[in-house]
């Protein structure tokens, strides 16, 4: 079932990082639909946040999507080649994200090892995850209730003591903001299946 807009509106980039463990990201882009269970997230919670790109408020052509009502994917270039998928949470000029770090591919498993050139089918970061599933800079701004790009809840069931929880990676530049427990990960082995 895809997840609907109350789960994006009614959270914050905390409680959707740990909540979107086990959900399953989809992409229906060009005839090739591809699908994978969310094994790693960040949180970036706006504009008090020293990691995050809205922190202080500020506004750029990079960042206004994470000003947009929840439920919409924010992909930024990092480093000038990595497309990193994010989605937005909270109401409109809450400038809330999830950073969706690593999957594991369900459907259209040949489609995700032809696009990255390995037999893999678990990606290890944000810029492997989007190379599987075909995603791009110009999906930025789409709507995760749309028909290219969305989330489902499949019925995976992931125990809160199952769910690791640390620093994000990456953000040395946050100073304290750094240390804050903001990553949520689970190994696929530990994944129970409903």
């Amino acid at each position: 079932m895809k997840l609907e807009r109350s789960f994006y509106v009614c959270s914050t980039a905390l409680n959707a990082a740990h909540q979107l463990l086990g959900k399953v990201l989809v992409t229906d882009l060009n005839g090739e639909r591809t699908s994978a269970v969310i094994l790693e997230t960040e949180a970036y919670m706006g504009i008090t946040d020293r990691a995050s790109h809205s922190h202080g408020g500020k506004r750029t052509a990079r960042n206004k999507t994470m000003y947009a009502i929840g439920g919409t994917v924010y992909v930024y270039l990092c480093y000038g080649i990595h497309h990193l998928f994010n989605v937005v949470v909270g109401t409109v000029d809450v400038p809330q994200a999830v950073l969706v770090r690593s999957v594991h591919a369900v459907d259209g498993i040949a489609i995700m090892q032809r696009r990255r050139q390995t037999a893999a089918t678990s990606t290890g970061g944000p810029g492997t995850l989007t190379q599987a599933l075909g995603i791009r800079t110009a999906h930025d701004g789409l709507d995760l209730l749309g028909d290219a790009i969305w989330i489902e809840d499949r019925g995976i069931h992931v125990p809160n003591e199952k769910v690791m929880i640390g620093p994000r990676i990456g953000v040395d530049y946050a100073g304290e903001d750094a240390l804050l427990p903001y990553r949520f990960r689970i190994a696929y082995s530990q994944l129970e299946w409903n």
